[in-house]
C-alpha cells in the first residue's frame, strides 16, 4: 500500500538522503550521492524494488509506529512502537556525516517489556532493478552481509550479532529486546573494488551526529516568533546540502507526483538558480555565514563561462549534462508515470536566472560577505549578454515545455540584474562598469513591462505579455523592488493572484484548467512557495492579520515531523511533489523572519 508522501522523515550525512516511512521502512535511499541510482526505490515502485523494514516481528504491513520525531535540534529521528503483547521499542535512524563511506544506521532500543522485532532489508541497486549477490564472508560473524552487483557494495552487520538469513531474495533478521537493551544494524555502501571501509561503532556515532547538529542549529540567531519552524527548516535546508561543493539540492527525490497518477513527475536532486536569492538570504539572517559562502562558491563556479551557455541548474558538484530519461521498470509513486532522472529543463532558456545570480550576489556583497575578485567580471559578462538578450521570449521561471513567451516574471528579473548593477556600482564606484548603460537598461526594462506586462483593465500584471492568464511569480514584484508596495498595481496583483489562482486559501502557480501554458496534461497542487509568496506579499502591503493567518494555515500543512513537499492538495489534505522541498522550507524560514521582523530579504 502506498504511504502518503507526508507520512516519510528524512535521514543524511550532507552527500545524500533517505526517506523513512511510518511503517518502519526506508523507501528510498541513493548512494553515495543524493543524484546517484538509489538501491532502496520503494517510494517509486513496490517492496520488490528495495526497502529496509524494521517493525514488531508481527506486525501486518499495514502497522504504523505509535509516533515519532527529531531529536530536538538534529536529524536523528526516533520511532517509537507497541507490540501486541504490550510491551514497547523505538527505532532511531540516522547517518553519521561521513569520513569515508556512507553509512545508514538503525538502533532498536527496548523501552518496556520485551519486544520481538523483525528486519527485512530487500537491497535493489539501479533505481530497484539489480538484485546484488548476497553471502556471509568467510570469518564473518552472525548477522554480517555483504552485498555485491557491479560497481555497488553493501555491507549489513549488527552490534551485537543477531540471527539472520536469506529469504525470497531478501535479509531477514529477527531478535528481542528487552528494557534498555540495544540492538544495532549498520549499512555501508563502497564501490565494488574497493575494500570494506573500517566499521564504525554505532553507539558512539549516535552521540557524535546528535553532538554536530546540535553544535550547528545552536548558531541560528533567529529568536523571534516560529522559532522552532525555522530551525527545523534551516535543519532541512542543511541536510539538502551537498557538503563538498555549498550546492543546495531542490529535493530528496525524483518524480514524486504532482498530481496523484498523472505525468508531472520531475527529478529535483540538482541545484537551481532560482532558489538561490531566497536561500542566501535565510542562511544570512539566520547567522548560517559559513554555509552562505559556501553556496555563493558554488554558484560562482557553476556561472564561470560563457554567459550565453548559462544554465536554470546544474548538478550538486556543478556538472552541466543532466540529461533525462524514464525508467519503465519503476510504476511510479501511486502508480504515477512515467519515473523520471535527469531533467531536460537544463537545456531551456530562463532569462529570470540572469536577475536571480546578480540579485544574489548583490546580497552577498551588502550583507558583508567579501567579495570574490573575479565576482563583479562575472557579473559585468552575464549583465552584457542580458543586455543583448532580455527582449527575447523564453520558458520562464516554471520551465514549462510548451512555446516560449515574453513572461512578465522573466523580464522583472531582468529589470533585477540591472538595478543590482546600478546599485553596485553606485556604493562601489572604484568598480568598473557603465552605470549609465545600467540605468537606460533599467528604465528601459521597467517601462517596457509596464506597457506590456500589465491589463490595465483588469488591474493586475499577467503571466506573459498580452495574455489574461495570471502567475504567482508577480507576486514578488514588491519584495525585488519593481514597484513599491503600496502602488496600487502591486495590491490590484496581490488581490488578483489571491482570487483567480487561489485554492482553498492557497495559491498555485498559474492555471492548468483550459489549454494549458506549460503545455503538459492534468493538473497539479497549491503550490507551496509561492502560498508563503502570497503571505510575503499580503504583509508588503499592510494587511498583517491576513499574512499570520496564512502563515500559519501553511504551518499546519507541514507533516508530523516538520517537513513540506513541493506543493499541497487542500481538499485530499495530501502533500504532493517531491520531497522534502528545499524551496518550500526557504519559504518557511523568510516569511516566519519576514512576519518577525528578523528576514533579510532582496531588493
Amino acid at each position: 500500500m502506498t504511504q502518503p508522501i507526508e507520512d516519510y522523515a528524512l535521514i543524511g550525512d550532507l552527500m545524500t538522503s533517505g526517506l523513512v516511512g511510518r511503517d518502519g521502512s526506508i523507501d528510498w535511499l541513493c548512494l553515495p550521492r543524493f543524484d546517484s541510482a538509489a538501491c532502496f526505490a520503494a517510494l517509486l515502485g513496490d517492496e520488490e524494488n528495495g526497502q529496509w523494514r524494521i517493525a514488531p516481528a508481527a506486525a501486518p504491513d499495514s502497522a504504523r509506529c505509535t509516533r515519532r520525531g527529531y531529536i530536538d535540534g538534529t536529524l536523528v529521528l526516533e520511532s517509537f512502537w507497541e507490540t501486541e503483547d504490550g510491551a514497547s521499542f523505538k527505532v532511531i535512524d540516522f547517518m553519521p556525516q561521513r569520513d569515508t563511506a556512507p553509512d545508514v544506521m538503525r538502533i532498536v532500543e527496548g523501552l518496556s517489556g520485551v519486544s520481538a522485532v523483525g528486519s527485512t532489508l530487500r537491497l535493489r541497486f539501479d533505481y530497484g532493478r539489480v538484485v546484488p549477490w548476497v553471502r556471509r564472508c568467510d570469518g564473518a560473524r552472525e548477522g554480517d552481509r555483504v552485498a555485491v552487483a557491479g560497481p555497488d557494495s553493501v555491507w549489513l552487520r549488527s552490534e551485537p550479532p543477531v540471527p539472520t538469513w536469506g529469504e525470497d531474495l531478501s535479509t531477514r533478521s529477527e531478535f528481542t529486546v528487552a528494557a534498555g537493551e540495544r540492538v544495532a544494524f549498520v549499512l555501508t555502501w563502497h564501490p565494488s573494488h574497493e575494500e570494506r571501509p573500517e566499521p564504525l561503532d554505532p553507539y558512539g556515532a549516535l552521540e557524535q551526529s546528535v553532538a554536530d547538529w546540535r553544535e550547528w542549529s545552536s548558531q541560528c540567531r533567529y529568536e523571534g516568533p516560529y522559532r522552532e519552524a525555522v530551525i527545523r527548516s534551516l535543519i532541512t535546508l542543511k541536510a539538502l546540502t551537498y557538503a563538498p561543493t555549498g550546492g543546495i539540492a531542490a529535493a530528496a527525490t525524483t518524480s514524486l507526483p504532482e498530481e496523484l497518477g498523472g505525468v508531472r513527475n520531475w527529478d529535483y536532486r540538482y541545484c537551481w538558480l532560482r532558489d538561490s536569492t531566497l536561500a542566501l538570504g535565510s542562511l544570512l539572517a539566520t547567522g548560517f555565514l559559513e554555509e552562505a559562502r559556501a553556496w555563493r562558491a558554488w554558484l560562482l563556479r557553476a556561472i564561470a563561462g560563457d554567459p550565453a551557455d548559462l544554465q536554470i541548474m546544474y548538478g550538486i558538484a556543478g556538472e552541466r549534462r543532466i540529461p533525462e530519461s524514464e525508467l519503465p521498470w519503476l510504476k511510479g509513486y501511486a502508480a504515477s508515470a512515467p519515473v523520471r532522472v535527469g531533467n531536460a529543463a537544463v537545456d531551456q532558456l530562463q532569462l529570470d536566472v540572469y536577475g536571480e545570480v546578480l540579485d544574489s550576489l548583490y546580497l552577498a556583497r551588502s550583507n558583508g560577505l567579501p567579495a570574490e575578485h573575479h565576482s563583479w567580471r562575472i557579473q559585468l559578462s552575464l549583465l552584457d549578454f542580458l543586455a543583448d538578450n532580455w527582449h527575447r521570449p523564453d520558458e520562464g521561471l516554471w520551465e514549462v515545455r510548451g512555446p516560449r513567451r515574453h513572461f512578465t516574471h522573466s523580464k522583472v528579473m531582468a529589470w533585477v540584474a540591472a538595478d543590482r548593477a546600478v546599485r553596485t556600482l553606485e556604493l562601489n564606484p572604484a568598480l568598473p562598469g557603465d552605470v549609465k548603460r545600467w540605468r537606460t537598461m533599467r528604465d528601459a526594462v521597467h517601462r517596457d513591462v509596464c506597457e506590456n506586462g500589465y491589463d490595465a483593465e483588469r488591474g493586475t500584471f499577467t503571466q506573459y505579455y498580452g495574455s489574461r492568464e495570471l502567475d504567482a511569480a508577480t507576486l514578488l514584484i514588491p519584495r525585488v523592488g519593481f514597484l513599491p508596495p503600496d502602488d496600487p498595481r502591486v495590491i490590484g496583483t496581490v488581490d488578483a493572484v489571491r482570487a483567480e489562482l487561489g485554492r482553498s486559501g492557497l495559491v498555485r502557480r498559474y492555471s492548468t484548467e483550459g489549454p494549458s501554458v506549460d503545455g503538459l496534461p492534468g493538473d497539479e497542487g497549491a503550490f507551496l512557495a509561492c502560498s508563503f509568496w502570497l503571505a510575503d506579499a499580503l504583509h508588503l502591503t499592510g494587511r498583517e492579520k491576513e499574512a499570520r493567518e496564512l502563515f500559519e494555515r501553511l504551518l499546519a500543512v507541514r507533516n508530523d515531523v516538520g517537513l513540506l513537499a513541493e506543493e499541497y492538495d487542500p481538499v485530499a489534505g495530501r502533500q504532493l511533489g517531491n520531497f522534502p522541498q528545499a524551496f518550500s522550507h526557504v519559504g518557511m524560514v523568510n516569511t516566519a523572519l519576514t512576519l518577525g521582523g528578523g528576514g533579510v530579504l532582496p531588493g
